[in-house]
């Protein structure tokens, strides 16, 4: 069987997946970088050091997996977002090994943005949004964007137009900070998911949003004032819904500015049930997709899904 390969080198995580002509996953492999218990995070260096030392681990994996089958093209994240300034050093091991295999073999290596990799993931892993303009929002350690996307059915390209952003933190920092302060690993999303998932109680957080824009910074502050007046299970709770009463404030925003009411929301803050609760629950006129909660985390699995809309496999996906 034919096979595509992806690969996504992230501020942290190394993510590699096979994907077979018939759209099936064969191999699906990451690793998350390692950061040093009590940090916040790591600095550009340390992440393509380890995402250099780590590569060679996900590809041994993988060479057993590809006995039999044909590799025929490559999609890989060269850079954050798709825009002209966009960079970051943590994508060049992933570009490096993923052009060398374009030379070598003589196939095709066809590029595109991390952002751009998680709303494949999602358009993939979601069923929809079926129409081919919609709005996504993509939340992480990294990214805090509202957008509006329209997919080239012909080409498969994605434009990709900013709507609204953070003042400060992103999303994926606030819960993060959050975590770090109560002892947790970082990064700090799925233990916090965790202890919030044992309380149905909340405090009300102020949030903020202003004309596209949003703010984390306050709602972090305002919760640190209460760490250890309050249960840890209701800090971490209080997290997810400000954040979600923050998402609603955006998307009642650009309902006003947007004809589309087909939301796709990706992202490792995304996978988060509490969240997508509350989105459910508050915005009954908006269709929501959400990427599955595997592929709301850093993976490959768009750029490989990509690459093989690309190269005319896949026919069948009509969306």
């Amino acid at each position: 069987m034919r096979v595509v390969l992806g690969i996504d080198t992230s501020n942290y995580t190394t993510s590699m997946c096979l994907l077979g002509e018939d759209g099936n996953i064969k191999a699906d492999v990451r690793k998350i970088l390692e950061v040093a218990s009590g940090a916040r995070g790591l600095r550009q260096s340390e992440a393509l050091f380890q995402h250099v030392k780590n590569i060679p681990d996900l590809t041994s994996k993988l060479a057993t997996l590809l006995e039999g089958h044909e590799l025929v093209s490559i999609g890989v994240s060269e850079k954050p977002r798709p825009k002209e300034d966009s960079y970051m050093p943590v994508f060049l091991p992933g570009i490096s090994l993923a052009q060398a295999l374009s030379d070598f073999l003589d196939i095709p290596c066809h590029k595109l943005t991390h952002q751009e990799n998680h709303i494949w993931s999602g358009l993939a892993s979601a069923g929809g949004p079926v129409s081919p303009d919609f709005l996504a929002i993509h939340l992480s350690g990294g990214t805090t964007e509202l957008t509006s996307v329209t997919r080239k059915e012909e080409t498969h390209q994605l434009t990709v137009d900013l709507l609204g952003g953070t003042l400060d933190l992103h999303a994926g920092q606030y819960v993060d900070r959050l975590g770090v302060m109560l002892g947790l690993p970082f990064p700090a999303g799925p233990s916090l998911e965790k202890l919030a998932e044992r309380t149905e109680e909340s405090v009300q957080i102020p949030t903020f949003h202003r004309d596209g824009m949003v703010s984390f910074s306050g709602p972090l502050t305002a919760l640190e004032k209460i760490v250890g007046e309050v249960p840890v299970e209701v800090c971490a709770r209080s997290c997810f819904t400000s954040i979600a009463r923050t998402l609603v404030k955006w998307i009642r925003w650009v309902e006003k500015e947007q004809a589309s009411r087909e939301v796709l929301v990706v992202g490792g803050v995304a996978s988060n049930q509490i969240l997508r609760q509350a989105l459910r629950q508050a915005l009954p006129n908006f269709k929501l997709y959400f990427a599955a909660p595997a592929y709301s985390v850093d993976n490959a699995y768009g750029a490989a899904f990509f690459s093989a809309l690309s190269s005319g496999f896949l026919s069948n996906w009509t969306r």
